[in-house]
C-alpha cells in the first residue's frame, strides 16, 4: 500500500500517530467464518467462531476463536473501516477477473484502520 493511502502525517506535523505493538502470539492472527453481534446500553460484543460446515446432521459444531467487546462510540468507525476495505475488495476482484486482467497478480494488502 502506498504511503499516502495511510494517511501519514509528515514528519514534521504535531498530529499524533498510533504505534500499536502486536504480541508475537497474535501476529498470525486466526480464522473464523462466524460472527455474532450483541449489545447493551454500555457496549457491543463482537463474537468470532470457527464452524464446520461439513456436518449434515445434526448440531453444526463450532468454537469461538475471538470475543471483542467495543463501545459504542467505535463501532461507527469500525463500520466505516469494513464498508471501505469491502468496497476496495470487490472493486480489486472485479478487475482482477476481468479477460484483459489474467495473469496478472496484485499482491497489495489494502486495510483500513477504524479509529486510526
Amino acid at each position: 500500500m502506498d504511503e499516502d493511502e495511510l494517511d501519514v502525517p509528515e514528519p514534521d506535523s504535531d498530529e499524533r500517530r498510533l504505534n500499536i505493538q502486536m504480541p508475537a502470539e497474535l501476529i498470525g492472527g486466526t480464522y473464523a467464518n462466524f460472527a455474532n453481534v450483541s449489545f447493551s446500553q454500555y457496549e457491543f460484543t463482537l463474537t468470532f467462531a470457527r464452524i464446520e460446515h461439513e456436518v449434515e446432521e445434526g448440531d453444526v459444531p463450532g468454537a469461538v476463536v475471538a470475543r471483542v467487546n467495543a463501545s459504542p462510540r467505535f463501532i461507527p468507525e469500525l463500520i466505516a473501516a469494513l464498508q471501505d476495505s469491502y468496497s476496495k475488495y470487490v472493486t480489486r476482484e472485479g478487475i482482477r477477473n476481468l479477460p484483459e486482467a489474467q495473469g496478472h497478480s496484485d499482491a497489495d494488502d489494502t486495510s483500513a484502520s477504524p479509529g486510526g
